[in-house]
């Protein structure tokens, strides 16, 4: 393995903290962490250089069991379906990558996916191992992803996000709201529901908030402009559907379809459309625009 392809290889890593417990070795630990995983796949992860400590050095079949330790590796999927999709770069320099992210593309590794994600695409692309994503968007949401590209630059841009000073547009489809007065801000406290995976509105203080426009209006179903002013997971999605208007083609909201395969003609009707911020460095204006078109159902 070549040192660039090392490196873009532990930039995709997933990391665990091992928990306390009385294990002899982090073999022993893993096996146990993660029993899905049988320990000859872990043996053979670890003589194969894919399992490494937070310094980088590899952790072996004999690796003493430290609680606390941070352990990076590699997971591997047996058949990882592939994403025919192809991603676009609007903007490339020193600091900062955006990309144009189509939908069904993943921004990280996550369940199924490793290598069809839009980070181990960039990395590959650009040969550039330091890429880091600023932020995420859901797997079924197309547009804009920021990524820093270089870790001596990386924290004046990651504040952009953590002190809200970066506006983030997105379009949306879905059902007309007739009574409802626009624009509309839209508050309320999402937490998880069931399953893991998916988020509800509930009772209490709200922490969470978007504005909603009205941009295009055709009969019974509409553009949208959503603006979070917070980062809430699947926030769009939910705040939509407790209106009455879940976003088009919506497989999660407000009720759970019936696991299928992704379907190119029915993706969500949602885009991050733009990002617009003042650079940290400099100070200049800087924003960005998606190409991703949205489709009615009719067009």
């Amino acid at each position: 393995m070549t040192r660039c392809a090392e490196e873009t290889d532990l930039r995709l890593a997933s990391t665990v903290r091992l928990p306390a417990g009385d294990w002899e070795t982090v073999l022993d630990c893993l096996v146990a962490r993660f029993p899905g995983v049988a320990r000859a796949q872990w043996q053979s992860r670890m003589a194969r250089g894919l399992v490494r400590d937070a310094s980088g050095a590899v952790v072996t079949d004999i690796a003493a069991y430290r609680p606390g330790l941070e352990i990076r590796y590699l997971r591997e999927v047996e058949h990882e379906a592939p994403v025919a999709a192809r991603e676009s770069i609007v903007h490339a320099d020193h600091d900062l990558v955006v990309a144009d992210k189509p939908h069904f593309l993943p921004v990280m590794p996550t369940g199924r996916w490793v290598h069809e994600t839009l980070l181990a695409r960039l990395i590959k692309r650009l040969g550039n191992p330091a890429l880091t994503p600023l932020h995420r968007i859901d797997r079924e949401t197309a547009g804009l992803v920021l990524f820093s590209a270089r870790q001596t630059t990386r924290a004046r841009y990651q504040a952009l996000f953590r002190e809200r000073r970066i506006r983030k547009t997105y379009e949306a489809l879905a059902p007309s709201l007739p009574d409802c007065e626009f624009p509309m801000i839209r508050r309320s406290r999402i937490q998880p529901a069931e399953p893991f995976f998916r988020m509800r509105e509930a009772e209490g203080a709200p922490n969470s908030e978007t504005s909603i426009e009205v941009l295009d209006r055709a009969p019974g179903l509409w553009r949208y402009e959503l603006t979070p002013s917070t980062g809430r997971k699947h926030q769009l999605r939910v705040h939509m559907a407790a209106l009455g208007a879940p976003i088009l083609n919506d497989r999660w909201y407000p009720e759970l379809a019936a696991p299928a395969p992704d379907d190119p003609n029915r993706p969500l009707a949602l885009v991050a459309r733009a990002l617009e911020f003042a650079d940290p460095f400099t100070g200049a204006r800087r924003r960005f625009e998606s190409a991703v078109a949205l489709q009615r159902p009719f067009d």
